[in-house]
């Protein structure tokens, strides 16, 4: 199955008019990063304090009416050695209805295949989501030419600073979102698939402010996950010729990994979304998660990771029913 070219061809489908007017002139702000009475009990990694950072927006042409798209960039908390990796890089897809909209922060794949995050999006701010697409580290823009540098990188303790650095840029996110005059910020979320359900999972840990987390094609127990993993083979690899054993392989990668932290999220409105035929998350992956984090509501595909794709539209239709829902239904 060709997923570039379908998820080019559900793209399409999105309903869509004339042309719209001439998008709005950039504008540029600061946004206050203010702590929440639970920050002292985060972990501490993960932790920020209150200040202030500065963000761009520019906004795109776009044939729908419903909705403005607009790119937004500001830096990243971690200062790296790779310039262009310290300018978080957000797409933006704004409803225009008027009045207060609940707000999700947008995660995508390993393999950085934007188009199915941007088909979640615009899916979600057609129904009156605002949906903030982020581009992990050394993703996209953040991928230094030359570099070999990665957020998943052969070196698992690289692995570690880059899922630190994507949770502590998901934060600033949040607090962007949370900034914007139409967002209700009692109506946050963060969803993501595969390696951004992840991500998703470890950052609903680290911010408080995410009152509903929806990973996709997920899991805990990071260590085995990479272990096991074929994508991930060449650092399992390297690891074991550097003379590390699978113990410490996998308490190294506990630091990030959500069932660590799964206490931090109990109360919190959880969907996951898993395929029951998962060949990449095994299914002690995901049970340990779904544990971890309170028994939430869980929804199995009848699927591989990979074979996922075929039941895009559900998802899409489950995804957008429970960030859209009223905050106490």
């Amino acid at each position: 199955m060709n997923v570039r070219l379908l998820i080019a061809s559900l793209l399409l489908l999105v309903p869509t008019v004339a042309w719209a007017a001439k998008p709005a002139p950039p504008r540029e702000g600061d946004v206050q990063f203010e702590l929440t009475d639970k920050e002292a009990k985060l972990p501490e990694m993960f932790r920020l304090s209150a200040h202030t950072f500065h963000f761009e927006q520019k906004f795109q042409w776009t044939s729908a009416k419903a909705i403005e798209i607009s790119e937004v960039t500001f830096p990243s908390p971690v200062e790296t050695p790779h310039a262009n990796n310290n300018t978080v890089h957000c797409e933006y897809f704004r409803p225009l209805a008027p009045g207060k909209h609940p707000a999700v922060v947008v995660l995508h794949i390993l393999g950085g295949d934007f188009d199915l995050s941007r088909l979640f999006c615009r899916q979600l701010a057609q129904n009156g989501v605002a949906a903030l697409f982020l581009k992990m580290p050394y993703y996209g823009p953040r991928r230094q030419p030359d570099s070999p540098a990665r957020m998943i990188s052969e070196d698992p303790r690289a692995t570690v600073a880059g899922l630190r650095q994507a949770v502590l840029d998901i934060r600033r996110g949040a607090a962007w979102l949370v900034g914007q005059d139409e967002i209700d910020p009692d109506r946050l979320g963060i969803f993501g698939i595969s390696l951004g359900g992840i991500t998703c999972a470890l950052a609903s840990t680290a911010e408080p402010r995410f009152s509903r987390i929806c990973p996709m094609l997920a899991g805990g127990d990071m260590g085995r996950i990479a272990w096991e993993s074929k994508e991930l083979a060449p650092m399992r690899e390297r690891w074991l010729k550097s003379g590390g054993s699978r113990e410490d392989f996998y308490a190294l990668l506990k630091s990030v990994d959500p069932v660590t932290y799964g206490d931090q999220v109990r109360g919190r409105k959880i969907l996951m979304l898993n395929a029951s035929h998962d060949e990449v998350i095994p299914r002690a992956c995901t049970d340990s998660l779904w544990h971890a984090f309170g028994e939430p509501e869980i929804v199995w595909f009848d699927a591989g990771h990979y074979t996922a794709i075929r039941f895009i539209f559900a998802g899409m239709e489950r995804v957008t029913r429970f960030f859209g829902g009223e905050v106490d239904d």
